[in-house]
């Protein structure tokens, strides 16, 4: 194991050179679709979040389940950037080099074992042809509604829906028209977060977006909401220096934000905060309560993805996965966790 110190150098090295990853990506040379591929996953079980304190399982507002650190042979394992999981285990997750990655998480009791069925496949436009053809590579965000599924692109500000419903690893994308002042936002600071609001909500059938660092005149975090009954354009509140770099819906209609700072002093940290999805509307600021905070000193790294879903006792249950940039220096983990008491404690935001 990489001595902590050690560690936090080499990954601050990581992600200075990450800048560079999606420019380069598109220099290289294009090819046919491949077909959906079968990939072998290995397991490492992470049995404490916080190896100082390995019998302590809360964590704010959240309990520690259990989780794995992910590793494959394969070229098109890692660079996971977001995630849903479903109460069976079955889970479709997409990396930064515009790939699916689908499969199944084994459980031992409530605490992930094993990923199983896993398959791997490149993203196709409507002509059939892998999306990078058309140098879109940097897939951050994901959504899924129904038979459809959304992925957001950075750098070239653009939204895709796929028809994954009908089929599969070899869904075809169209593009779904965005505002344009989506065009206007940084080109490594795009949107990271997609959610579709659920029936019964203000904004029904809305698509929520949210960019990573996108600064309105106030300085915090642009936001939009396509489509629905309300669109229009909101802020989330920016504080302490973290970015947005996912989101997910709880069977209860919250909007969890997860959040990451980096820092030559601190490293990489990460924060969920949970704001009412009533408050999304045009005009609103967000800002929410913190639901857990975590540095280098727990079991994190790059963490970008993020999925909620209703457990087989009821509870609420959050997924995380790790985006290791395809990193020799980083680590693919997945961790899991119990939403505690899911509407107590709730601070609603400034609007």
């Amino acid at each position: 194991m990489i001595p902590q110190r050690a560690r936090l150098s080499l990954l601050a090295g990581a992600f200075v050179l990450l800048g560079g990853f999606a420019a380069s990506a598109q220099l290289l040379p294009q090819r046919a679709a491949e077909p959906p591929a079968k990939l072998e996953i290995r397991t490492r079980p992470i049995e404490a979040f916080d190896p100082r304190d390995p019998q302590r399982k809360q964590f704010g507002r959240l309990l520690f389940r259990g989780g794995l650190e992910l590793s494959s042979a394969h070229k098109q394992f890692g660079g996971l950037s977001g995630i849903r999981v479903n109460a069976d285990g079955r889970f479709l997750a997409i990396s930064d080099r515009a790939h699916w990655l689908r499969g199944r998480i084994v459980y031992r009791g409530d605490v992930p074992a094993a990923i199983v069925d896993a398959e791997v496949a490149p993203m196709l436009y409507a002509d059939g042809r892998p999306i990078t053809a058309r140098g879109w590579y940097d897939t951050e965000a994901l959504a899924e509604d129904g038979d459809s599924v959304y992925v957001a692109l950075e750098r070239v500000h653009r939204i895709l829906t796929f028809d994954y419903g009908r089929r599969g690893l070899l869904a075809r994308a169209t593009l779904v028209p965005v505002p344009p002042d989506m065009s206007k936002l940084n080109s490594n600071k795009g949107i990271e977060c997609l959610a579709v609001a659920p029936k019964g909500s203000a904004i029904a059938g809305a698509l929520i977006a949210i960019s990573e660092r996108g600064p309105d005149a106030t300085q915090n975090i642009r936001a939009f909401i396509i489509g629905g009954p309300k669109p229009g354009t909101f802020a989330v509140k920016r504080t302490d220096d973290f970015d947005i770099v996912d989101c997910a819906l709880t069977p209860n209609a919250d909007l969890l934000l997860l959040e990451r700072h980096f820092s030559w002093r601190r490293g990489i940290a990460m924060r969920i905060r949970r704001v009412a999805l009533s408050e999304v509307m045009p005009g609103a600021v967000l800002q929410g309560a913190i639901l857990i905070s975590a540095d280098m000193g727990f079991q994190i790294d790059n963490m970008e993805g993020l999925s909620a879903h209703r457990g087989a006792n009821g509870e609420t249950v959050l997924t995380l996965v790790s985006d290791d940039n395809f990193s020799i220096i980083q680590r693919t983990i997945l961790l899991q966790f119990t939403l505690l008491d899911e509407h107590a404690n709730r601070e609603p935001g400034p609007r």
